[in-house]
């Protein structure tokens, strides 16, 4: 299993394909394995790195309060020690958060982001439901459990439950085949969360940015125009008929859109 120390900890990673690095982020109580539909595709064209933040997976969860700066700190870390000068970047929701923090600070390491239903600040709304994630995974004393009672209503839309059950069953279940995150993990990453604000640094954003939102995600679409205002070089792209989690509501479409934005990167960056 490969691991570098990076930033003060040991950070796990796996790596798949060829060509260009593609770093992808992940999510809220997930490790690298929450992007393997992307994978698949991605890493035809691409060398898909995908790593565990601290806290989660294999990589070490050390104490004290997390933030989304020190979590991009630890990915840039992480580039450092893995030998990889520069790369594109791809992350949703808390992965897109760390990646516009990542863009910001360090911008001569990211060829360009894929920002997916990430937000610029914490408001009132996404506290109060982070704070119910947070005493739901405490009262159960499972974050498993919690991401499936808690986390995943607000990632598909209604229809996705009553049309596709067994699909909905089966990603249950590989929330539980995956290495268990500790309820003190979850709360220290969560607290990153309800502390973001990334607003003061969009404007550092140098890197091509492609931005993308489901129609139906009630926790982060409306941040959509304050990103593109303010992300110089970026698109928005919705996908109808989702909510906060496009890349598993439509693996295919999702898949396809967001590999064209990365190969026209590539391509550019070649050019």
């Amino acid at each position: 299993m490969p691991k570098v120390n990076a930033n003060r900890i040991s950070i796990h990673y796996e790596q798949q394909g060829s060509g260009e690095p593609l770093v992808l982020i992940p999510y809220l109580a997930a490790d690298h394995a929450c992007y393997a539909f992307q994978v698949q595709s991605y890493a035809k064209h691409f060398t898909c790195v995908s790593i565990d933040l601290r806290g989660t997976g294999e990589s070490d969860a050390p104490s004290g309060a997390y933030s989304t700066e020190t979590l991009a700190d630890d990915v840039a870390a992480f580039m450092n020690a893995a030998g990889i000068e520069k790369a594109h970047v791809a992350g949703l929701s808390l992965g897109g958060a760390v990646g516009m923090w990542l863009a910001a600070k360090y911008p001569d390491r990211v060829l360009s982001l894929s920002v997916h239903s990430a937000w610029t600040k914490t408001d009132r709304f996404l506290e109060t439901v982070v704070k119910g994630f947070q005493t739901l995974a405490t009262a159960l004393d499972n974050v498993a459990e919690m991401t499936i009672l808690g986390i995943l209503p607000w990632c598909f839309t209604p229809e996705l439950y009553a049309a596709k059950p067994e699909y909905i069953d089966s990603l249950a279940a590989f929330v539980r085949s995956r290495p268990p995150q500790t309820v003190a993990a979850f709360l220290q990453q969560s607290g990153a969360v309800l502390r973001h604000d990334v607003d003061a640094q969009l404007g550092r954003i140098a890197a091509p940015t492609l931005i993308t939102f489901g129609r139906h995600d009630a926790l982060t679409v409306r941040f959509a125009d304050a990103m593109r205002t303010n992300i110089r070089k970026s698109d928005v792209l919705i996908f109808e008929d989702c909510a906060h989690a496009p890349l598993y509501e439509q693996v295919e479409a999702f898949n396809e859109k967001t590999l064209q934005f990365l190969q026209r990167q590539a391509r550019a960056g070649v050019a």
